[in-house]
């Protein structure tokens, strides 16, 4: 893993949120940009200034995946964008509507 621009309590918080908000859209981001479709859970498990890590579930058994950032980030507000940008083109990607865009 590269050099972190983000503490470790701010790593906690965003997977915290991640993982207690919106587990379906860390599913849905590490189905259609982690290439993990047959995933059935996945869960965020750190991040630095290059991209995401998570765990997903795949029949049964867990493994690691990488999600790079478009951009290398270097500040806590920019990780918002990017999530959202990925979940996005996520669900662009998955042939499903975005929440709040029905």
């Amino acid at each position: 893993m590269s050099s972190s621009p983000f503490s470790p309590e701010v790593v906690a918080a965003v997977t915290g949120h991640m993982n207690g908000d919106h587990p379906e859209d860390t599913l849905i981001i590490c189905r259609a940009l982690g290439g993990e479709p047959e995933a059935t859970s996945a869960r965020m498990t750190g991040l630095d200034a290059e991209g995401g890590d998570y765990v997903v579930t795949v029949a049964g058994a867990e493994r690691p995946v990488r999600v790079p950032w478009a951009e290398p980030l270097t500040e806590r507000a920019q990780i918002r964008k990017e999530v959202v940008r990925m979940y996005r083109e996520s669900c662009v990607e998955l042939g499903i509507t975005p929440r709040g865009e029905h």
